[in-house]
């Protein structure tokens, strides 16, 4: 029996040439801002003007008008922090592993996406100057022993092991982000028409020239990179669950949270790379190269790690019982049938049962319901961070010292104050900077794009120019 298989689906549509993807790409970078993006950056930043007068009040009255008590000592502060830090993951994911896998399909998102953890690591940061409460002594907090006399800094203790693996996750973003941005800064640098942007964009791109050396080098410290970024993906949030695993709190005590806490992060971050992309896909009119295909492989991913959070929360509940441990136990049941039954819930539905509903193929390639799941996961993984925080807190061994959370409007300023930096760097990323990496995706054109139009010598518009710039 002969079998044929099916040609893949192109990543990238219309025919395009180098040519076509320079103008599609640089043309917002070129052109004067569109009412649509002063709108949305003018929000933002009435957003980002809110949460900084919180953020400094908080300051100056001190961490007491949070809705901490004895009891809750973390709440809506850490909750955020963690749920920052795994949003940045996707970035690195989609960068280095792939990269390394030689997956093609990342070249569309992959400059996004590395934006995105910059951003979302420069938030997780704040959270961790937030609740200091003295953010003027943070560098107090560095490991550098005998540096302060008589204050020693407990290597032991993971939230030390946090400065390490976020700065070193946040140092080596930074420099893959701007190597892959390094080509295409040379061609608005080459186009720019006004002496100011030429200056600008001519000394971020390092003298670049396009030529074979360069182009070997680029690839040489872009694989450098991507095996230094690998171990990152699983380290950072394996440390960041270390906070918790290495107490003795019940709900906490867990030797599953590392994994578990990865392919939550893994996780929530496509979910806001997809929030992101879908909106710069239309904004933008980039149709053409974040296709339906892009996103149904990312919704594949979605599925994936969604399903392995699941089996982690139901296998958190088995070793609970199988434990013998009444305090576990009840740690567990009270999470889901205790006063925060309703966030647990929440939780449940948002990261289990939704992602499920990609296994449709209609509904996985649909571009509205995907961007509706794709906020309603972030919903729940941050509701998933709440549970384990505040659930595993508000009932202490002694029913004394039991108490309840309420957030103040100081938690949900400080909160919204992420949100206004966030959307206000990455508007600010998207207007300045292209926002698809044109040298990636020039390289795939060949292999993955439709069948470009010949001319009556039989060689397409393509191959000519390819020919003619040797």
């Amino acid at each position: 029996m002969h079998v044929t298989s099916s040609v893949r689906t192109p990543l990238v549509l219309g025919g395009k040439t180098y040519a076509d993807v320079t103008e599609d790409v640089i043309r917002h970078v070129e052109g004067k801002p569109t009412k649509e993006w002063k709108i949305a950056l003018g929000l933002s930043m009435v957003v980002l003007a809110f949460g900084t007068a919180s953020v400094f009040w908080t300051w100056w009255e001190g961490l007491g008008v949070w809705g901490l008590n004895k009891t809750v000592g973390w709440a809506w502060d850490i909750t955020n922090f963690v749920w920052w830090v795994g949003i940045g993951h996707a970035g690195t994911l989609i960068s280095a592993v792939l990269l390394l896998f030689r997956q093609k399909w990342r070249t569309s998102i992959n400059r996004a996406a590395e934006a995105m953890t910059i951003f979302a690591v420069l938030c997780a940061a704040s959270f961790i100057v937030m609740h200091m409460g003295r953010p003027w002594m943070a560098y107090w907090a560095l490991p550098l022993p005998n540096t302060f006399g008589s204050l020693w800094v407990n290597f032991n203790s993971p939230l030390v092991w946090d400065v390490f693996a976020i700065s070193t996750y946040f140092s080596v973003s930074c420099l893959f982000w701007y190597v892959g941005l390094v080509p295409d800064l040379a061609s608005i640098r080459d186009r720019a028409k006004n002496k100011v942007s030429k200056y600008i964009y001519g000394t971020l791109a390092m003298g670049w020239n396009g030529g074979a050396k360069s182009w070997s080098r680029y690839e040489y410290i872009s694989l450098i990179l991507a095996g230094l970024s690998t171990p990152l993906v699983l380290s950072v949030h394996t440390i960041v669950s270390m906070d918790f695993a290495t107490s003795v709190i019940p709900g906490w005590h867990t030797t599953i949270f590392p994994p578990y806490f990865v392919a939550g992060a893994i996780f929530s971050g496509f979910a806001m790379v997809q929030t992101l992309m879908l909106v710069t896909r239309v904004v933008y009119k980039l149709e053409d190269y974040i296709t339906i295909e892009h996103i149904d492989s990312m919704n594949k991913i979605i599925t994936l790690t969604g399903s392995i959070v699941g089996v982690a929360y139901l296998t958190e509940f088995f070793i609970a019982w199988y434990s013998g441990v009444e305090y576990e136990r009840y740690a567990f049941v009270n999470r889901a049938f205790g006063p925060y039954w309703w966030a647990y819930w929440a939780m449940m539905t948002c990261n289990v049962i939704s992602p499920q509903l990609f296994w449709f193929k209609s509904l996985r390639r649909s571009v509205s319901f995907t961007f509706l799941i794709s906020i309603v996961v972030n919903i729940g993984m941050w509701f998933e961070r709440f549970v384990i925080i505040v659930t595993s807190l508000h009932r202490d061994y002694l029913p004394s010292s039991w108490a309840m959370f309420s957030p103040t409007i100081f938690d949900i300023g400080d909160y919204v104050f992420s949100f206004g930096f966030f959307f206000t760097c990455f508007f600010l990323f998207s207007k300045f900077l292209p926002v698809v990496n044109m040298a990636e995706v020039k390289a795939i054109i060949k292999t993955a794009s439709e069948k470009l139009p010949k001319n009556v010598s039989g060689v397409s518009k393509d191959e000519r120019l390819a020919e003619a710039s040797k």
